[in-house]
C-alpha cells in the first residue's frame, strides 16, 4: 500500500477559529461601529450646510436654534441651547438591527426645520422661500464616500483578525 504522508491540520484549525470570530459578537459591535462613524459624518456634513439666522440687535432672538437642534432631544433643548456635542449624540443614539440591516434615526426637533429643508410659502401667500436641503444633501454626499469609508473600516478589522 502507498503511503499518503504526513498532514499537519494545526493552521487549518486556527483559520476556523479567526473564521468563527468574524461570526460572533465582535462583527455586530463592528457593524454598529460602522453605523455610528457615517451617522457622525451625516450630522458633522448636515451641521455644517445648516444656515443660523441672523436677528437684529435687542430684538432678544438668537441665532443658531436649527443648528443646534440636530444634537438636542426636543425644540425647547435646540432654543436654550443647551446641546451636547455631535459625536456624544451619536454615541447616545439607539440601533435598529432588520435583518443585516442596522438603522440609526436622525431627526430634527426644530418644529420649522421641514420648512428650511424643503421650502415653504411667504407669509403673504404670494411667494415660495425655496429649501435649503442640508439633510438631503448631505445624505447624497455621504452616499457616494460611504463605501470607500466603510471598505477601509473593513479591511483594518480583516487586518486585526487574520493578522494576528
Amino acid at each position: 500500500m502507498a503511503s499518503w504522508g504526513n498532514c499537519d491540520f494545526r493552521q487549518l484549525q486556527r483559520l476556523q477559529e479567526k473564521l468563527d470570530r468574524l461570526q460572533g459578537a465582535e462583527t455586530i459591535a463592528f457593524c454598529e461601529a460602522c453605523a455610528k462613524e457615517l451617522s457622525a459624518r451625516l450630522l458633522a456634513k448636515v451641521i455644517r450646510r445648516t444656515p443660523v439666522g441672523q436677528y437684529e440687535a435687542g430684538t432678544g432672538k438668537t441665532g443658531g436654534t436649527l443648528r443646534r437642534g440636530w444634537t438636542a432631544k426636543s425644540h425647547h433643548e435646540a432654543q436654550s441651547g443647551g446641546s451636547k456635542n455631535a459625536k456624544a449624540y451619536v454615541n447616545s443614539l439607539v440601533i435598529t438591527q432588520s435583518g443585516d440591516t442596522y438603522q440609526i434615526e436622525i431627526t430634527n426637533p426644530v418644529e420649522y426645520a421641514p420648512y428650511i429643508e424643503f421650502g415653504h410659502r411667504t407669509r403673504n401667500h404670494k411667494g415660495w422661500v425655496p429649501g435649503r436641503f442640508m439633510l438631503t444633501i448631505s445624505e447624497k454626499e455621504l452616499e457616494s464616500q460611504a463605501p470607500k469609508i466603510l471598505e477601509r473600516k473593513l479591511m483594518q478589522y480583516l487586518g486585526e483578525i487574520f493578522n494576528d
